[in-house]
C-alpha cells in the first residue's frame, strides 16, 4: 500500500478525523482504536509511513523506543495501570493496516477470549517492543 493511500498515514498527518489524536509529537501520534480490545485501546503510529516491522532496521530502534515509551507514559496519564497492559506490535501478516501500529491495551483481564489470543504476548503474530527490536538489531 503506497503512503499516498494510506489511511493511517492521513491520520498521523491529521488530515483524517475521526480520530481525535490524544497525543502528537513530532514522530508519532496516538488515538483511541475503533474496535477496542479492553476499556483502554490506543494506537501509536508513527508520521513516517513504514508498511509493518519487517521493514525496520537498526536505525529504527529508536523510534521504537520511543513509541513503546511514549505509550506507557501516555497510559499512565489516563490513569491506567500499565502492569496490566498489553503493550505490542502484530507481526505480517497478522496485521490490519499496512502501516506500523503499536498497541497500547488494559487492562488484560477485560479481553475476551479472542482479543486474548490475538493479543498474546509473546507469540509468533504480536510481539512487546524489546523482544522484536531484540530481533531487528540482531538480524540486521
Amino acid at each position: 500500500q503506497s503512503p499516498e493511500k494510506c489511511l493511517f498515514c492521513e491520520i498521523a498527518s491529521g488530515n483524517r478525523t475521526p480520530p481525535v489524536l490524544e497525543f502528537e509529537n513530532d514522530e508519532y501520534v496516538i488515538f483511541k482504536d475503533i474496535r477496542p480490545a479492553s476499556t483502554h485501546h490506543y494506537l501509536a503510529i508513527p508520521k513516517q509511513h513504514f508498511e509493518s516491522l519487517n521493514v525496520l532496521n537498526k536505525s529504527h530502534v529508536g523510534l521504537g523506543n520511543r513509541m513503546n515509551d511514549g505509550m506507557v507514559e501516555f497510559l499512565k496519564s489516563k490513569g491506567v495501570d500499565t502492569s496490566h497492559a498489553v503493550i505490542g506490535f502484530h507481526i505480517p501478516p497478522f496485521i490490519s493496516q499496512h502501516h506500523l501500529h503499536l498497541h497500547g491495551i488494559s487492562p488484560k483481564s477485560k479481553m475476551g477470549l479472542w482479543n486474548r489470543i490475538n493479543f498474546l504476548t509473546p507469540s509468533f503474530w504480536f510481539k512487546s517492543v524489546s523482544l522484536r527490536l531484540v530481533h531487528i538489531c540482531i538480524c540486521s
